[in-house]
């Protein structure tokens, strides 16, 4: 018990103090092992540090990285836009539904929920205040639809869960791309209700917008937005073909974004590929990095059998899987408001996996309840990382963007309990892999 509330003890106080996570992690497994009694020997740090990133499928996280920075910075962000407002900008609340339909597509090639934020936002949140909508407003539905970049595959928190909970991440990412739609149905449906103020701008914007992509349109393949959207074709298409491995996509990927971006819509030249590689690189670290440091941090908990006993408690509270999923939901609500969702998937997997298996919940389907559970916290303070990439696009104050993002909230809890007690949406297309 006492090296179980070292170990947590040390970590909230580091995460209090704005130490990064990984830090956090580290340190605390650090501490513990070296100056409490009864611990295994301190070479268990490393052992398990070596262990967690021996691992093939963790090779896809810096590629895919690398390949969502190479298209954002190569210009199929713009073109995703460009092909979003041909299907849908002419409705009522056209942008809006643009600016939805856009953070989808990307969230398809880049796999991250902040970066289809910055590369959605970036392009849409300046055209739609032009067309007379409120910043406020155009950063929530920027914000809101971007946490479509961790359900629609390739989902880096997809990827790191499959690995930590030994489950096949093909199926995973099948697994996500129902609940995403949903969302995103879920995000035009609040935005159709919520734009009645602004029916007239709304029409005004819908010109506005076709001025500007008939600006940006030619005839030539250079401009052609297929070769964006064929991204994921390519991606997800060679993964379930069998022609490929979500790893090995992840390197065609990157080869793929570098041919289009350098040669079909030449917006990156190639002295801008070292800062390019080094972003990416500063971004894998990271990831990287919480996830070793996770590797000691998780070995101990289970050395301690926290798992099992936090399994008793839960289900002595109840056995019905209704009830015992409704307080797991509770939770990671909680835990993603003041966690990263990678660092949280990573120390809450082991916890909390034997409790849905014990009660037969499929632990795919218990992959999208917790990573759609965790990337709602990116839309909520005080972490937030959606806010506050919006808050920087479109200039706005926080408390402002916080307001207009509530009914997209509301979307989210709903959603998360369809998804969450509907396991057939979650479930339907991997079953098509047996």
């Amino acid at each position: 018990m006492m090296i179980t509330a070292v170990l947590f003890g040390v970590f909230v106080l580091l995460v209090l103090l704005g130490a990064p996570i990984a830090i956090c992690l580290g340190a605390a497994s650090l501490i513990v092992l070296e100056y409490l009694p009864n611990t295994p020997n301190i070479s268990l740090l490393a052992k398990s540090a070596v262990m967690a990133g021996n691992s093939f499928p963790l090779v896809a996280i810096p590629l895919f990285v690398l390949a969502g920075e190479i298209m954002q910075r190569g210009g199929l962000s713009s073109r995703i836009v460009g092909a979003a407002y041909r299907l849908v900008g002419r409705f009522k609340a056209g942008l809006a539904y643009v600016n939805i339909l856009a953070s989808m597509f990307f969230a398809a090639i880049s796999g991250s929920s902040p970066a289809t934020v910055a590369a959605i936002g970036s392009n849409m949140i300046p055209e739609m205040e032009k067309a007379g909508y409120k910043r406020p407003y155009s950063a929530a539905i920027t914000a809101a639809a971007g946490i479509t970049g961790v359900m629609i595959p390739p989902s880096i928190p997809f990827i790191i869960y499959g690995v930590t909970a030994n489950q096949s991440i093909g199926k995973i990412f099948l697994a996500g791309v129902i609940p995403g739609i949903l969302f995103g149905l879920g995000f035009m449906l609040v935005s159709k209700f919520t734009i009645h103020k602004n029916l007239e701008i709304a029409a005004r914007a819908t010109k506005k917008m076709e001025d500007v992509i008939n600006r940006k349109e030619h005839n030539g393949l250079r401009e052609h937005s297929i070769w964006a959207l064929i991204t994921p074709i390519i991606i997800l298409g060679g993964i379930y073909g069998g022609i490929f491995t979500p790893t090995e996509a992840a390197g065609v990927a990157v080869v793929y974004a570098l041919i289009i971006s350098l040669f079909v819509y030449q917006d990156l030249k190639f002295k801008e590929l070292s800062a390019v590689f080094l972003k990416a690189g500063l971004t894998s670290a990271t990831v990287l990095v919480m996830v070793v440091m996770a590797a000691s941090f998780g070995r101990l908990l289970t050395l301690q059998k926290v798992p099992v006993d936090v399994a008793n408690f839960i289900t002595t509270l109840s056995n019905n899987p209704y009830m015992v999923l409704l307080l797991i939901n509770i939770m990671l609500l909680i835990v993603g408001m003041f966690m990263e969702t990678i660092a949280s998937i990573i120390i809450l997997t082991p916890i909390l996996l034997p409790i849905i298996q014990q009660l037969g919940i499929d632990p795919v389907h218990f992959g999208v309840i917790m990573t759609v559970n965790l990337a709602i916290g990116f839309c909520t303070p005080p972490l937030g990382a959606n806010l506050f990439i919006a808050t920087g696009v479109a200039n706005v104050s926080l408390e402002s963007l916080i307001k207009s993002i509530i009914p997209y909230l509301f979307m989210m809890i709903l959603m998360l309990f369809v998804v969450t007690y509907v396991p057939q949406l979650s479930l339907f297309l991997p079953s098509l892999m047996n």
